[in-house]
């Protein structure tokens, strides 16, 4: 365990995520949730996966979520489909885990709701209970694509990193 001390706070520093969601247009004064789709994705940064397989750590999708592994690049790619917004909230089906293949040790990361502007990554923990666990700290760029069935906002580059000392020990 002390050979993975380190490992997710690293990690976490090098992700990259884009998001892409597309909502059905709901009345203006309306705050309630509305379906949506599209999909929210985040990429571990290069030199992650093979610090995380030295550690003995491995990242699974929760499906419908899914994790693509590039041995090429040495990337992992995290999709997660998206089902509902609420203002500046998407909330995503599934998630991922992460996984320390020598004691069984997992960190689950269920039904990820993603707020732009509040920043923050928002999980759904094996335990019931909603916990932030990466901060957003950088939007690179945003487009916006709106029709009159659906406002679709493209948030690209966004930099997280874990929210906080008390979440990096969580995960090691």
């Amino acid at each position: 365990r002390a050979q993975t001390r380190g490992i997710a706070l690293a990690a976490a520093t090098a992700l990259t995520a884009g998001l892409m969601a597309a909502a059905l247009t709901a009345p203006a004064a309306s705050a309630d949730d509305v379906p949506a789709e599209g999909t929210f994705s985040f990429s571990t940064g290069p030199g992650i996966l093979p610090a995380w397989d030295s550690a003995g750590i491995s990242l699974v999708g929760v499906s419908p979520g899914s994790v693509i592994t590039n041995t090429g690049t040495n990337i992992a790619r995290v999709n997660l489909p998206l089902v509902a917004k609420s203002g500046t909230a998407n909330a995503a089906a599934a998630g991922f885990r992460f996984i320390n293949n020598e004691t069984g040790e997992s960190f689950r990361c269920a039904n990820p709701t993603i707020d732009t502007r509040a920043r923050v990554i928002d999980c759904v923990l094996p335990s019931g209970y909603n916990a932030a666990v990466f901060e957003i700290t950088d939007i690179d760029e945003r487009t916006k694509v709106n029709s009159n069935v659906t406002k679709t906002t493209i948030f690209q580059g966004m930099q997280l990193r874990i929210i906080n000392r008390e979440m990096a020990k969580r995960l090691n």
